[in-house]
């Protein structure tokens, strides 16, 4: 194994990392970033109506793109040293493919066609086909969403898939079939050409499509035929059985082995998704809480399976046997809107900057340069102010709630504004309100009986911003240790890759051996918690107020 080398594959919402890992101890030998460039200019997507949409071309120019690059330099011979590629994207973010699994949009018919491309996770566009699953389960006598915490999203699998049939004719007529992203990117580079033989993610299925083995699969088609006669049949074009991330979904095709120079004995692992692949990354362990903080976050936990037993949790994005680590249940929860809170509020204090740019006074790559600067100097100047009755307060709710208890429909709010209220004090409010939507899912997991023994962070918000850090801390009143890989997810895919390549009995022996540690600890700072306590029950309050009011 000392010679054996895996690459990692983690697909984000704005690019896509490989990483090149020794098997033996993880080491990092390259790494390699992909920004999307139709996804960078705006295409396909309509943010004034939470519609996000990515073209396929994307993520194949990336796969291609960063696997070469991190290649690059080794000769034929130490190519040959790689033995597997595992992969993790975002989710749900399904497709309408043809019945051998190519996506409507490679058809000149669907082009340009949104509702032909990949629905990103972030997409709310299916608001009220979520509302008509949560109506319809309500009065079904089988009660579907007990394993995904009782409330179906519009960020999810069915929700997406039936506003689009909903909507567009003419991909209702084309679309054989539907496939989740991390699903179609080990389909092409095993060569799949039938739909039928892909080897379904049980991460994507059991958290987003309602898989569950009690329900034999995927709910019955009687079910989705009484929701909609638009799902009739659909069921049987989808799946009956799914597969563990540390399971083989093939060996590289000819096509992608010469693409890539790599050998056609190299094998691919069954995909699964970003967060739950970067909790393994990160050195998950049970009833500890993976916090993955990006844009959005998601929050991760395991626990064996006879500890948990029958006990569901309410309000949160599912419950489901391997989809983490096989042989545990895996639990997710998380926030709709994260970073993009941060990134929402710069972009609104640049507004101004940029119109400068755009009259010639200053120029592009200085309004660059300042806008890259205020988040930082934001944090400073937040953590400077007091803590203090009284200050703003604000929700997180920018991009929908998704938990406890998913609302997509709900939006963001400032309170307790007056004429003293500056770029710094709001930041720190809008900062204070992700870090109390935190807290609310660790107080619901506390609730159901489901203890959490500690907190580990990983992503570009816990590398990049100490502030936030500190605050979280304060808040959850717990300390919160941040993983040391800069690339988590695709750590924990390398890891995946080597267990599915037969290098690792089990994913634990790989992380046992290819986990990077942690960073830092950050520890709650005990005369912060008076302010924070009377803070989140305002937060709790003025949330209920604007829950009741968005009726």
């Amino acid at each position: 194994m000392k010679d054996d080398l895996v690459i990692g594959m983690d697909y984000g919402t704005d690019s896509v990392r490989a990483v090149l890992t020794q098997a033996s101890n993880g080491r990092m030998l390259a790494t390699d970033v992909f920004y999307y460039p139709r996804w960078a200019k705006g295409l396909y997507c309509d943010a004034a109506h939470n519609c996000f949409r990515q073209h396929p071309l994307d993520y194949l120019e990336g796969l291609e793109a960063t696997i070469n690059k991190v290649l690059e330099g080794l000769s034929p011979a130490r190519r040959q040293a790689v033995r597997g590629i595992a992969v993790d994207t975002t989710g749900s973010t399904p497709i309408a493919v043809d019945r051998s699994g190519t996506p409507l949009a490679f058809q000149q018919a669907f082009a340009h066609n949104p509702n032909a491309m990949f629905v990103l996770w972030k997409d709310h566009t299916a608001i009220a086909e979520a509302e008509a699953i949560n109506r319809h389960n309500a009065a079904w006598p089988t009660d579907y969403l007990r394993y995904v915490g009782g409330i179906y999203s519009s960020e999810w699998f069915w929700a997406k898939i039936l506003h689009i049939l909903r909507t567009d004719e003419a991909v209702r007529e084309a679309a054989y079939s539907w496939v989740e992203h991390c699903d179609w990117i080990p389909h092409v580079l095993t060569g799949g050409q039938d739909i039928h033989q892909l080897r379904r993610s049980r991460c994507a299925a059991g958290h987003k499509a309602l898989w569950h083995e009690d329900f034999g699969g995927l709910p019955p088609d009687a079910y989705w035929t009484a929701l909609d006669p638009l799902l009739s049949g659909l069921r049987q074009r989808l799946y009956r059985h799914t597969y563990t991330a540390d399971v083989a979904a093939g060996t590289l095709c000819e096509e992608w082995a010469q693409r890539l120079g790599l050998s056609q004995e190299v094998v691919v692992s069954v995909g699964a998704f970003d967060a739950h692949i970067g909790a393994v990354g990160g050195e998950i362990k049970p009833y500890y809480l993976s916090r993955i903080m990006g844009t959005s976050t998601c929050d991760i936990l395991v626990a064996p399976n006879e500890e948990m037993g029958d006990r569901l949790v309410k309000g949160i994005c599912g419950q489901v046997d391997g989809s983490v680590v096989p042989g545990m249940l895996g639990m997710e929860a998380g926030q709709s809107a994260f970073g993009d809170v941060y990134a929402w509020f710069r972009e609104v204090l640049a507004w101004p900057l940029k119109e400068l740019a755009g009259s010639g006074l200053v120029t592009e790559s200085q309004v660059e340069s300042w806008v890259e600067q205020l988040i930082p100097a934001l944090s400073e100047a937040a953590a400077r102010l007091p803590l203090k009755a009284g200050s703003e307060l604000a929700l997180d709710w920018h991009n929908g709630r998704r938990t406890p208890d998913a609302n997509q429909a709900l939006k963001g709010a400032l309170f307790n504004l007056n004429l003293g209220s500056d770029a710094p004090r709001l930041f720190k409010a809008l900062v204070e309100a992700t870090c109390f939507g935190s807290k609310a899912i660790v107080d619901r997991f506390a609730r159901e009986g489901v203890p959490i023994k500690g907190i580990v962070a990983l992503g570009g918000v816990a590398q990049k911003s100490p502030y936030v850090m500190q605050t979280l801390a304060n808040v959850l009143e717990m300390p919160i240790q941040v993983a040391a890989a800069i690339q988590s997810c695709a750590l924990g895919a390398a890891m995946f890759a080597a267990t599915a390549a037969g290098l690792y009995p089990d994913v634990w022996s790989a992380q046992q051996a290819m986990g990077a540690g942690f960073q830092a600890t950050y520890h709650p700072q005990p005369e912060s918690s008076n302010y924070y306590r009377s803070q989140y029950e305002l937060y709790l309050k003025a949330g209920a107020c604007v829950e009741k009011l968005s009726r």
